[in-house]
């Protein structure tokens, strides 16, 4: 016979289980069982939108998929990586894609993506419902490749800032908030070659190679083998970037390694990742990540904490913290 005590422990206990399960129902995160094949359950099925997350940590990689014939297909990067994504073994993009890079996909659509580094993406699953019956920009929609749109950047850090504590009220929002803003979008009409792959990888390691130093338009034009007007257009095309933002962006993408990995002070990683000072190099890495240095350092190294704890040690604190609950 249980005391009351104890029956009113057993009880405390049973709530906390039942809270416990409740947010994992409510995680906002599909999971996939493979590249943008998300886990049909009943109750993904019945959703006009669903949002999936999907990681690599893999230096290469290969994947297909085909767009179902109701749905959209939305990915934006979380972190860059650089891909190849082709369809009937015509090139859709080669080349790096910077973290925020919006892609689409049309309905019944297959394509083909080869990663050559690690990689992170939010898939978006959106309802062809979401987009007027007479869509004008469908065909400009189908395999849209948008290096730089602030938009998505700026969704796809909502819903991770939220984690799985985000319910699908919020996830949903968030989803017609892309959808509208696709419908909106106007295919360029006047389009700019992008510089040729062979010509972007001598720019690119070009920039690998000189990027803690200052590094002009005139001598990328150079290394291109064009006019500064004419490198300048071809590469923003190809990129997404002005020449000048790519080496900022390559920059703090090195500087995040030596914080991650390393315990130099931050004066010190700025002039070796190219700043002439801490002042301007942490300006423009809190415009990049959303973080200062410092405070990316701490994240990083809590993230990396906690992916090293063994599993027996987290159960152990679980555990713990039900005792302390059910006491």
């Amino acid at each position: 016979m249980f005391t009351d005590m104890q029956a009113h422990a057993w009880a405390d206990l049973r709530a906390v289980n039942r809270n416990r399960e409740a947010i994992r129902a409510t995680q906002a995160f599909a999971r996939e069982s493979r590249w943008r094949q998300i886990d049909r359950s009943a109750e993904t099925s019945s959703e006009d939108i669903t949002i999936s997350r999907w990681e690599d940590s893999r230096g290469a990689s290969s994947h297909e998929a085909t767009t179902p014939e109701d749905r959209y297909f939305v990915g934006i990067a979380l972190k860059t990586t650089r891909a190849r994504l082709t369809r009937d073994r015509q090139i859709v993009f080669d080349g790096t894609m910077p973290a925020g890079t919006l892609y689409v996909t049309a309905p019944s659509k297959p394509l083909r993506a080869q990663f050559e580094s690690p990689c992170a993406f939010l898939h978006f699953h959106i309802s062809t419902d979401h987009f007027p019956a007479q869509f004008p920009a469908a065909e400009g929609l189908n395999d849209l490749v948008l290096l730089r749109d602030p938009l998505a950047a700026e969704l796809a850090k909502a819903l991770i800032e939220r984690g799985h504590a985000a319910d699908h009220q919020f996830m949903r929002c968030l989803g017609q908030t892309l959808a509208m803003h696709l419908a909106r979008l106007e295919p360029p009409r006047v389009r700019v070659n992008a510089l040729p792959k062979w010509r972007l990888r001598r720019v690119e390691q070009y920039i690998a190679d000189h990027f803690d130093r200052c590094i002009s338009l005139a001598e990328l034009a150079h290394v291109a083998g064009l006019s500064r007007m004419h490198f300048a257009a071809q590469f923003r095309a190809a990129t997404g970037y002005r020449p000048r933002e790519y080496l900022l962006n390559h920059r703090i993408e090195r500087a995040k390694a030596l914080l991650a990995t390393t315990e130099r002070p931050l004066a010190e990683i700025a002039l070796a990742v190219g700043f002439s000072t801490q002042a301007h190099f942490s300006t423009v890495f809190k415009r990049i990540s959303g973080q200062s240095p410092a405070r990316w350092r701490l994240a990083s190294k809590g993230e990396r904490a906690e992916a090293e704890a063994p599993p027996q040690r987290r159960a152990a604190r679980e555990r713990d913290w039900i005792a302390s609950v059910a006491a």
